[in-house]
């Protein structure tokens, strides 16, 4: 073979190429063989943007938008795009924030300040110049420069979020893409250029407008906007109390950490959150007729701390709570139900017994004694141990398990009588402007953390299993959760600054060999960007401590 030629295996068949073959020319070669647009490709299992040129011998492997990674990569070039618009239809110079801040339904909701009126006339104008940009399909050009010319780059485009990013990153180069003369940083990979952006809408939605996009699993279409006012206004409350705090970007959290008293940021959190649970206690009390509190929310969300720390405020009102795990009514593992992969489905609502957890509810309700079970996880059998609860008029039960907002979870209780809860993790800190953090990354370090600390179970094995995790919320709860009496954001400002620490060497052990070694990457590569602070100060009633340990709670 000559020494300008490669071979490269793909499907199994292996072809000879021009050495400097880029991944676009093949992916274009071979996209006939796959559904949905490939936008990403593997070249022996490293990950690789399509701009690339392959120069020796490898095994070639696709993304496609359908694919998680693949997925991102175009809802975080859709960002670019939408940036670059607004800039070249408002000026530059007019734009005193642009800030993408949080994940609402399948959009992004989006805010600006500046020498503009943002209206729909306005939005109307952005949108056709993303569609002029996609039109044209232009390239999106990736520049590895030294950090000084980078920080040249942001300074002359007002982004000082990204000044301050990096000044507490080691790294000596940063990666700036750039479209049509428009350059920006941006956390990951991006498409090759504009004309792979085709589906996306600019909605107005109350003091800003939402970037929508599509969903994983129909990436071709833009879904209908449903509002979530309830969800929308938690995070809201959230980033305008960050906002009051001052730190609203990792690099603004960083420069805290550095130069002010961290204790003071965990305290005056820690008794924000405080005052949520005891406002929501006290709703509860002020309603009458309550018997069932019942808690919900996706993985991580500190479900179980949130629920003794509620008990604990009941308490002050002169309830008596009980706190039960809707888990303890699972049925019996021969009884639970297969997934299609005939894996058991621990997530779905036919793997409760249902039934069995009514007819006890109801005989409380009723003013009966009731033998409460729990479920052992080991033999995967429901057990009863003389658990005996019988509910008198200043008793309360605090109900917490992923179903508990479901109406057919608790189908036989009248509505009266129940107070519905959703808790979540919703972080409202973003990277940068322009990066914002997934609220599903926060969560999934969180769980890494606790696993590996209480099940002695491995980040490999955590990240292996977050996708399914993921399906079940994605069914489970999320719609159910604008259902809801009161939201509580569990999230903390300084978390992952915390976490970072406990985090890195678990995922420092998955090697490149292994098939979550992209994933273990991504996220070592995010935690770069935090300060590290010690768990040595943080209240042995925090919810973080449900992750890192040290709890006062049974968790």
């Amino acid at each position: 073979m000559a020494d300008d030629r490669i071979r490269i295996t793909i499907n199994n068949e292996t072809k000879e190429y021009k050495k400097g073959v880029t991944l676009l020319e093949l992916a274009k070669e071979h996209q006939s063989d796959h559904e949905y647009c490939i936008v990403l490709a593997y070249t022996d299992r490293k990950l690789n943007e399509l701009i690339k040129k392959v120069k020796k011998d490898c095994e070639v492997s696709f993304v496609t938008l359908d694919d998680q990674i693949g997925y991102k990569t175009y809802k975080r070039s859709a960002c670019l795009l939408l940036v670059k618009a607004f800039s070249d239809v408002v000026g530059e110079d007019n734009i005193k924030k642009f800030k993408i801040e949080f994940s609402l339904g399948k959009g992004y909701f989006c805010n600006t300040e500046g020498n503009f009126l943002l209206n729909g006339e306005l939005l109307y104008r952005v949108k056709a110049r993303m569609d002029e940009l996609v039109k044209a399909d232009l390239p999106i050009t990736k520049d590895s420069l030294h950090l000084d010319e980078a920080l040249e780059i942001f300074r002359a485009q007002n982004m000082h979020d990204k000044e301050k990013l990096f000044r507490y990153r080691r790294a000596s180069r940063v990666n700036v893409y750039t479209l049509d003369g428009y350059s920006d940083y941006y956390y990951g990979y991006m498409v090759p250029s504009t004309g792979y952006i085709k589906h996306y809408d600019l909605i107005p939605y109350d003091t800003g407008f939402l970037l929508q996009l599509p969903a994983r699993k129909d990436p071709l279409k833009v879904p209908e906007f449903i509002p979530q006012p309830k969800l929308y206004h938690t995070m809201q409350e959230s980033t305008e109390w960050a906002d009051n705090m001052g730190i609203m970007t990792v690099g603004d959290l960083n420069s805290y950490i550095c130069n002010e008293n961290i204790n003071n940021l965990i305290w005056v959190q820690e008794a924000m959150q405080e005052s949520k649970i005891a406002g929501i206690a006290q709703d509860i009390v002020k309603r009458g007729g309550v018997k069932f509190v019942m808690i919900a929310g996706p993985s991580s969300s500190g479900k179980t701390t949130f629920s003794h720390r509620l008990s604990i405020q009941l308490r002050a009102h002169g309830l008596r709570p009980h706190t039960i795990a809707l888990d303890n009514y699972f049925k019996n593992r021969e009884d639970t139900p297969l997934d299609e992969k005939g894996n058991y489905n621990f997530e779905c609502l036919e793997a409760i017994d249902t039934e069995g957890f009514n007819k006890d509810m109801t005989a409380l309700l009723n003013g009966e004694t009731v033998e409460i079970p729990s479920f052992n996880f080991r033999t995967g059998l429901r057990e009863y141990k003389g658990d005996y609860i019988r509910l008198d008029a200043d008793e309360i039960l605090v109900l917490e398990g992923i179903h508990g907002l479901n109406e057919k979870m608790s189908y036989a209780l009248p509505k009266e009588s129940k107070y519905k809860i959703y808790i979540s993790a919703l972080t409202t800190l973003n990277v940068d402007e322009h990066n914002r953090i997934a609220t599903t990354d926060g969560r999934l370090i969180r769980r890494m953390v606790r696993d590996n600390l209480r099940r002695g179970t491995t980040a490999r094995n955590t990240l292996a299993m977050w996708e399914s995790v993921r399906r079940g919320e994605e069914e489970n709860i999320f719609p159910f959760q604008e259902s809801a009496d009161a939201m509580f954001n569990s999230a903390l400002i300084y978390e992952l600054a915390v976490l970072k620490q406990f985090a890195e060497p678990l995922l420092f052990a998955i090697g490149s060999e292994d098939s979550q070694y992209q994933e273990a990457k991504r996220l070592l590569k995010f935690l770069e960007y935090f300060v590290g602070v010690t768990s040595e100060h943080l209240p042995n009633n925090s919810i973080i401590r449900e992750f890192v340990g040290g709890s006062i709670f049974p968790v």
